[in-house]
């Protein structure tokens, strides 16, 4: 089981998810989006419109997503 913050992944806060795969991750890291998004958490909107500029360049997305799942891989187990 592996570790990243929200900021990790692109968010505002660092809350902290653990995961044993990326694509785990990533789920973790969309729903608490989700959970932000309907709290109107300013700063998390603010990610969000950062994000949804970077999904406008697919090539820039795909980069992106890429690096975060190199973060990931590289990270030592959890203790």
């Amino acid at each position: 089981m592996k570790t990243m913050t929200c900021r990790q992944l692109g968010g505002a806060c660092d809350e902290a998810f653990q995961a044993n795969t990326f694509d785990e991750m990533a789920e973790l890291s969309k729903q608490h989006g989700i959970a932000m998004l309907k709290q109107q958490d300013a700063a998390h909107l603010q990610a969000m419109g950062e994000m949804q500029s970077l999904m406008k360049d697919p090539a820039a997305m795909q980069a992106w997503f890429e690096q975060r799942k190199a973060e990931f891989e590289a990270l030592p187990e959890d203790a």
